[in-house]
């Protein structure tokens, strides 16, 4: 073995056997002959990656690849390296346990190297993400999508009433899911599609691919777009990134990290988004959240006073946003408007976004606290498809969000509310949201921390 190094890339050689093995569906993994002679396994050590070639005497290319932290690959035996690529594998076998371990030893530092200077790890724990993960690695999580109406066929229009942006052109799905917009893509008229995920749900795109003879249109990668490597730029970029409330699960940042493999005029579905506050008055609801509670009001709960907790459950149960849908009638002001361009947007944008407000009050009574939805606009060549979240809307599994007062305003018709709406984004994909509002003919103020991650469902 021999070793050179610079600055960025280290190139590494090894004397290695290689035995293809192809995978049937019925039959499993099988094994072909294994090479007769020794072949040149060479290794390329980059930033992110490790390019993988294996040649023979003549120098003739028998086997290439590229290993990314999200490449498939397992020890077998003592001294061998098992690389499934798609649906192909090869099993590569060292001169001695020693080489193998060097071999491996660089790849390690390699994949850590990339995972320390991840985006998507920089700002997410890792118990936050393996649920996240996991949630949506679950083919019932992908049907409870897809089966909301709204947000399925409104893609489909988006994409299938502006073909011309997709005719012949490359595409890029990001957090793919089942693989649905890629379809769509192809549909439209997609030359190809990169179709990027990083939980488990990859091997049932891919399936769901071969099975509907795409192979040769749809490419599923599996990983985060922060840490993947595509082999082209892209014409179009496509993806659901919207959370509750617009931002909760932060893949909005995924979303515009992406756009580093976005052509020069290249598109975005969806193009940009205004969230919607207006602020509402629900004395049922306020009581209802209110009297959860109760039960630490009691004082002889088995014998044990509860009751010195009340104060601290009341902060915690009205830390929650409250995700349903209301009656337009309970809002007492005009909305306000707030837009990201995701064309124009970059990540860090999204760190920390605060929204002003003043509200001119249409009639009297209490306030409670702010409601929240929002809309998404896909802009194509030939029309403008709009999805909305709206509580005139049709409903979707987004539904409302409703953020309350712990102390409601009273106001009177005529009367401003003005204030703002802080989001903080932290490190378990969300937000923690600061609100403050004040009546401005009285001055009298009231405020509230909510947790976005943690909403109560009515």
């Amino acid at each position: 073995m021999a070793a050179q190094s610079s600055s960025t890339q280290q190139l590494l050689r090894y004397s290695v056997k290689l035995i293809f093995a192809e995978e049937e569906l019925s039959a499993g993994l099988k094994l072909n002959s294994p090479s007769q002679t020794a072949l040149q396994l060479e290794v390329q050590l980059g930033d992110e990656d490790a390019d993988v070639t294996v040649t023979d005497a003549d120098g003739v290319c028998v086997f290439k690849c590229l290993v990314s932290r999200d490449t498939e690959y397992c020890r077998v035996g003592k001294q061998s390296l098992l690389i499934t690529v798609g649906y192909n594998s090869a099993l590569i076998q060292f001169k001695s346990q020693s080489e193998y371990s060097t071999f491996s030893d660089a790849l390690n530092k390699c994949h850590n190297k990339n995972k320390e200077g991840s985006v998507f790890s920089q700002r997410t724990d890792e118990a936050s993400a393996l649920q996240y993960f996991q949630f949506y690695g679950y083919l019932s999580q992908q049907q409870n999508m897809m089966q909301d109406f709204v947000r399925t066929a409104t893609y489909h229009r988006a994409i299938l009433q502006n073909d011309v942006d997709f005719v012949d052109k490359v595409v890029l799905d990001v957090g793919c899911g089942s693989g649905i917009l890629s379809f769509f893509a192809v549909q439209a008229g997609a030359r190809k599609v990169y179709a990027v995920e990083a939980s488990t749900v990859a091997k049932h795109a891919e399936l769901l691919v071969r099975s509907n003879n795409l192979s040769d249109k749809i490419v599923v990668l599996s990983g985060k777009i922060e840490e993947i490597s595509l082999p082209e730029n892209v014409d179009v970029v496509i993806s659901e990134p919207m959370g509750y409330m617009l931002f909760n699960e932060r893949m909005l940042e995924t979303y515009l990290h992406s756009k580093k493999w976005l052509k020069t005029r290249g598109m975005m579905f969806p193009t940009f988004s205004d969230i919607h506050l207006a602020p509402f008055s629900d004395e049922q609801l306020y009581m209802e959240h209110f009297s959860r509670a109760n039960f630490w009001y009691q004082e002889c709960f088995y014998g044990v006073n509860l009751s010195s907790l009340r104060t601290a459950a009341v902060d915690e149960y009205f830390r929650q946003p409250i995700v349903d849908t209301f009656d337009t009638r309970i809002l007492m002001a005009q909305t306000v408007k707030y837009t990201v361009n995701f064309l124009e947007a970059a990540e860090e944008d999204l760190h920390r976004v605060e929204i002003p407000f003043v509200f001119q009050m249409t009639h009297s009574g209490l306030i409670h606290g702010l409601a929240f939805w929002f809309d998404v606009a896909f802009v194509g060549s030939l029309v403008t498809v709009w999805l909305s979240t709206a509580p005139t809307e049709p409903l979707t599994h987004w539904y409302q969000v409703r953020c309350l007062l712990q102390t409601p305003l009273f106001v009177k018709e005529g009367e401003s509310l003005s204030g703002k709406v802080l989001l903080v984004a932290n490190k378990r994909q969300s937000y923690d949201i600061h609100i403050v509002a004040m009546v401005d003919e009285t001055g009298i103020k009231s405020s509230n921390i909510l947790d976005l991650k943690n909403p109560v469902f009515r």
